[in-house]
């Protein structure tokens, strides 16, 4: 390999790394401060670097909080792929994110969640902000194709992960399971019914 392609090599992955560097402030910062606090000067002092190196990377506000909540989302999605791909209980596993979400994960889990909600007002952000939504819904897959039963999951994962992070007392491990197995109807009690009325004379 000559030493002009080794020194190219090099230079992509100090970039590469110096991009991964200010993301992860861009999250730390918000962890902090909350999206209020994200400017290219606050990511780059948080990442040691000067401004221009930050605005080199991100041109606007928005490809750094693009970038932050690909990281964020990008990262659960992935576990929750691993967890489909080794074959294990795909709702135990999501119980147990989320679960963390309220412990040691609480900061990240904070900023990735009002990373979400800021795309409501920034359309920039939504593409990336269904990652989550997607990974929760292939769960779901792997035991219904009932559209309803689908969107339920991806409904209650919601809503439980506003609870874990709003709740003051965290909600258990197993609460949360048994919500999640609910919204897909794996635990309900088959429907009896009686015997039919006897048509009237």
């Amino acid at each position: 390999m000559s030493e002009a392609v080794t020194g190219t090599d090099g230079r992509k992955a100090r970039g590469e790394r110096r991009r991964r560097e200010i993301i992860e402030a861009t999250l730390r910062v918000i962890e902090r401060e909350g999206v209020a606090g994200v400017t290219h000067r606050s990511v780059a002092a948080e990442a040691g670097a000067p401004p221009s190196l930050a605005l080199y990377y991100f041109a606007t506000l928005d490809d750094l909080l693009v970038a932050a909540l690909t990281a964020a989302s990008g990262e659960y999605s992935r576990q929750l792929r691993a967890i489909i791909d080794d074959g294990r209980d795909g709702v135990d596993g999501l119980a147990q994110l989320i679960s963390d979400a309220a412990g040691p994960g609480r900061a990240r889990a904070l900023a990735e969640r009002e990373l979400t909600m800021l795309a409501t007002r920034r359309p920039a952000l939504r593409p990336v902000a269904g990652l989550w939504r997607a990974a929760v819904a292939e769960v779901a897959g792997l035991y219904t194709d009932d559209p309803i039963l689908i969107r339920s999951l991806v409904a209650a994962s919601d809503g439980i992960c506003a609870g874990v992070l709003l709740e003051d007392n965290p909600i258990p491990y197993s609460e949360i399971r048994a919500l999640l197995r609910h919204a897909l109807g794996l635990d309900r009690p088959p429907i009896t019914r009686g015997p039919a009325p006897a048509p009237r004379a």
